[in-house]
């Protein structure tokens, strides 16, 4: 909880799943240095977020309507509590309940598109844009296949 403004940070919301999306996120790091940071995520030994807290989702994800029910119940107590005042993500399906709930509780939201996906879009991506405040590319061909976004250049 901020309790003045001298002492006040922004706080940020990381939100990726296990692998390859947590992996692009924690190059995004030093872009977050300065901000109160929570991850959100699945449980998998390979997770580690240098010690910042993290809170776990339900997993599988992938077009599972149960877990996404848990997830939406999740970002629903996880924004109420921790109130961030920016939720980014590089996916994948654990994002979409956190993007729409922000969105409607007034969340700044960020989309970073993986890396990896240039000849076709991501169903996370595809769901998650009406809802972004910034939808960020890597490719120029990524731009080409959403139409809009903004190209930042690949992080790797």
């Amino acid at each position: 909880m901020k309790s003045d403004a001298s002492d006040a940070r922004s706080s940020v919301l990381l939100v990726a799943s296990p692998g390859g999306h947590l992996s692009q996120m924690k190059l995004l790091m030093p872009c977050f240095a300065d901000f109160e940071r929570r991850w959100v995520t699945l449980d998998h030994e390979s997770v580690d977020v240098d010690g910042d807290d993290v809170v776990f989702g339900y997993g599988p994800t992938t077009r599972n309507l149960v877990n996404f029910v848990r997830n939406l119940g999740l970002a629903w107590r996880e924004l109420r509590r921790s109130r961030p005042d920016v939720i980014v993500s590089t996916g994948a399906a654990i994002a979409v309940p956190f993007f729409v709930l922000g969105r409607l509780m007034g969340v700044r939201t960020v989309y970073l598109e993986v890396y990896d996906r240039v000849d076709s879009r991501t169903l996370t991506a595809r769901l998650v844009k009406p809802f972004t405040d910034a939808f960020l590319l890597q490719w120029q061909s990524q731009r080409d296949l959403y139409g809009t976004g903004t190209v930042v250049g690949a992080i790797y």
